[in-house]
């Protein structure tokens, strides 16, 4: 490849590196004619001038061969993969089809990078995922499980090279969907050295002071931790020698994002967290002794040092979904310190340390693909379900939570998050059983279908014939696969109901010999506060409102459209009729936005306790975990949080109609400690109409009062003009809104 003009001086000499090494590390899997063909696409696209730097101004061809080394050798999938990271900046510049590169490189290549090329249109607008592009990323995911793995390389070197760059706000972006999706997916896929390095990163992007406050503890205490790791496995290391075994052993440190969520969790300083690093014991035991040896080192190390039953983990006799074989210990070591054990064999490290993509160059052995083809499935299932709103927080859910085991009667072996009931672990054997369930036989003993499950469970599904799925299943499942094959089910009986409503709707109205005209049918169910059409005929079928009454607002309507009645209401031509926007709407075209009226009917909403919002101020609708929405203020203190971190769970709202409601506001009065100043504030609100005071609390200190008074009104428009005449009152110094 020729030296190109947008490349600095020093990138050049970087390009020559990464071609070299690259070239190296795979020169078993591609041939050099095969590079020639890649190195000439990618000379023709610099001259050309269509590759553009990023929004950090990194260069798209360092970054494409710095991704796929990370590939090579931290991930290890290979030939399809490195290409594809390697052309699919062409593809998605235009200089290429995928036609031409299955044409020149085969199915395969062409395969992921479609799948690249689907992802990189997601990220045009905006670097980060919400919840209108979730759906469509995570179908790219579930396609090809390379393409999961290409992405989170590609993250990983974006996180390393962005460190200096000025670009704080898309630093920060980045970084924070590095921590809640591509580190969860790392962990999932086994990869936990890259999630190790994301989640650190993310940490030292988002929270700089507390990263290098840990650094810097880490630094400080690397000698003394150095020499009682030593002091520790001495005596280990004589043991193991003399019982023959094959092993090295090294101490590692956790991360520094897994200590400041000790120190977060626990409350307490650095000093506060003991276990800070572990010991590994890594053997070189033939596939058939694994085991075994395993179990002798175990043996060992429990008669040396006094073991903690609660914190042993297992993960050799059933090994995690993502192929992940260890066994951990906790023991009581010198000095009266708790010290972690890992326990594993070259095989189970290098698939500890390189996930799945390992598992898969070891022939004959017991890998976990099939569970994480199964994880794949779910997601599958939960994007046919069309469960949008939800689905980011089940899927990370999925993603962080440590599993149960559990036994069909016949010995089938299930596996399902920490947590999961009866009601999921019927829906893990299959849909119709899931939606027939009353609940499961464990031990002999009946239980709930609310029933946690336990690791070891041997449980029997109860099913009844007449059972249906209801409502309240939603939160007893913690599964996606669950939680959308119930979505799946109310939505396909509430549409038969609808169905059922409709017809005999269409029939009585028949009886009547009425017509029905579809334009008048809709304004009537506008009428009766219904913005959607199944949303009414669900209520005529839960018997909300009977025909009869659809009848007579369907003839009243009638009338209305005819002239017969005078209505301040009556319905425009669609000629005459001119969609009023505010700036708002007009600002954020395309979007749906929750109108908030009395009329509303058919979603669960709440106005929120942090923020107290009143009918007037400019607010935005947040998605909760049970399906309802809680309505914010935008000035709410916890509105960036929000955003922040469940951008995908915000919705735009406005107010609608006149304040009918009393909302509760609370107000911060501060003035000189006058007498009757008291008395003056309350006789002001006493004399407003509609404005009940409810409670009021006055603090006085060396001549000044601060107090707050928690009022009722109707709407904003009130309240200003009673903070004005608060703030007229003599001695009062201001007013403001909690």
């Amino acid at each position: 490849m020729d030296e190109k003009r947008d490349l600095s001086a020093s990138e050049i000499e970087l390009l020559g590196t990464l071609k070299a090494e690259l070239q190296q590390l795979t020169k078993e899997e591609i041939r050099d004619d095969e590079y020639k063909k890649v190195w000439d696409y990618l000379s023709e696209a610099m001259n050309t001038d269509v590759m553009r730097r990023d929004a950090f101004g990194q260069h798209p061809l360092l970054t494409d061969l710095q991704t796929a080394i990370i590939v090579a050798t931290e991930i290890g999938v290979t030939r399809g993969a490195i290409l594809g990271v390697l052309l699919n900046g062409l593809v998605i510049r235009g200089q290429l089809t995928t036609d031409d590169l299955r044409s020149e490189f085969g199915d395969d290549v062409a395969a992921i990078v479609h799948g690249l090329a689907r992802i990189s249109e997601l990220y045009e607008k905006n670097p980060i995922v919400e919840n209108e592009n979730f759906r469509q990323l995570l179908l790219s995911f579930a396609e090809d499980m390379r393409v999961i793995l290409i992405v989170i390389a590609s993250r990983v070197c974006i996180m390393r090279n962005i460190k200096e760059s000025e670009n704080d706000e898309a630093r920060r972006r980045v970084a924070t969907e590095a921590a809640y999706l591509y580190a969860p997916l790392a962990h999932k896929l086994g990869l936990y050295k890259l999630k190790s390095e994301l989640e650190d990163l993310s940490l030292k992007y988002l929270e700089h002071d507390a990263y290098y406050h840990i650094k810097e503890k880490l630094n400080a205490t690397k000698k003394s931790r150095d020499a009682y790791i030593e002091r520790f496995i001495g005596p280990i290391d004589e043991k193991l020698k003399a019982a023959g075994l094959k092993y090295h052993m090294k101490g590692r440190t956790k991360s520094i994002h897994s200590i400041w969520q000790k120190m977060k969790k626990q409350h307490c300083p650095f000093e506060g967290v003991y276990d800070l690093f572990a010991i590994r014991i890594i053997l070189d035991s033939p596939l058939e002794r694994e085991k075994q040896d395993c179990w002798q080192v175990f043996s060992i190390i429990t008669d040396m040092y006094q073991p903690n039953p609660k914190r042993m983990r297992d993960w050799l006799s059933i090994p995690k979904s993502n192929g992940y074989e260890s066994l951990h210990i906790t023991v009581l070591g010198p000095e009266g310190k708790w010290v972690e054990v890992q326990i594993r064999t070259e095989r189970m490290d290098e698939i500890a340390e390189r996930g799945l993509a390992a598992h898969w160059r070891y022939k004959g052995v017991k890998g976990g693909e099939a569970g994480v083809e199964a994880w794949l499935q779910n997601i599958r299932s939960a994007l046919e379900a069309g469960d949008d709103t939800q689905l980011m927080d089940q899927f990370k859910m999925d993603l962080y939570e440590d599993e149960v085991f559990v036994f069909t009667p016949k010995g089938d072996l299930f596996k399902l998050p920490l947590g999961a009931t009866v009601l999921d672990f019927a829906y893990a054997i299959h849909t119709k059983v899931g939606n027939k369930c009353t609940g499961g036989r464990i031990g002999g003993k009946m239980v709930t279908l609310r029933h946690v499950l336990q690791s070891g469970d041997q449980v029997e599904i109860m099913t009844h014939v007449n059972q249906v799925p209801k409502q309240d299943w939603l939160s007893v499942a913690k599964t996606s696969r669950a939680r959308s094959k119930i979505r799946q089910a109310l939505k396909e009986m509430a549409a038969t109901q609808a169905a059922y409503a409709k017809e005999e709707l269409e029939r009585k109205f028949k009886n009547r010999k009425i017509d029905i005209e579809e334009a008048t049918l809709m304004h009537t169910m506008h009428r009766m506060g219904y913005r959607v059409v199944t949303a009414f005929y669900k209520a005529l079928a839960d018997g909300v409102f009977d025909i009869n009454q659809v009848m007579e607002a369907y003839l009243m309507q009638q009338r209305y459209e005819r002239g017969e009645l005078p209505s301040q209401q009556q319905p425009h031509s669609a000629d005459t009729f001119q969609l009023q926007q505010n700036d708002e709407q007009i600002q954020r075209k395309g979007g749906d936005v929750m109108v908030i009226d009395k009329n509303l009917r058919g979603i669960d909403y709440t106005l929120a306790k942090c923020c107290h919002p009143v009918y007037g101020d400019e607010v935005f609708g947040f998605l909760t975990a049970g399906g309802g929405v809680k309505i914010h203020r935008k000035d709410c203190p916890n509105a960036p949080a929000l955003y922040q971190r469940y951008g995908y769970r915000i919705i735009d709202a406005r107010w609608d109609g006149k304040g009918s409601s009393q909302y509760a506001v609370t107000l911060r009065v501060v003035g000189q400690d006058d007498l009757g100043i008291v008395n003056n504030i309350t006789s002001i609100i006493s004399k407003e109409e509609k404005i009940l005071l409810r409670s009021i609390s006055i603090d006085s200190d060396d001549g000044l009062f601060s107090g707050t008074l928690t009022i009722m009104l109707e709407d904003t428009s009130r309240l200003k003009q009673l903070i004005q005449k608060l703030e007229g009152v003599k001695g009062v110094k201001g007013v403001s809104r909690v």
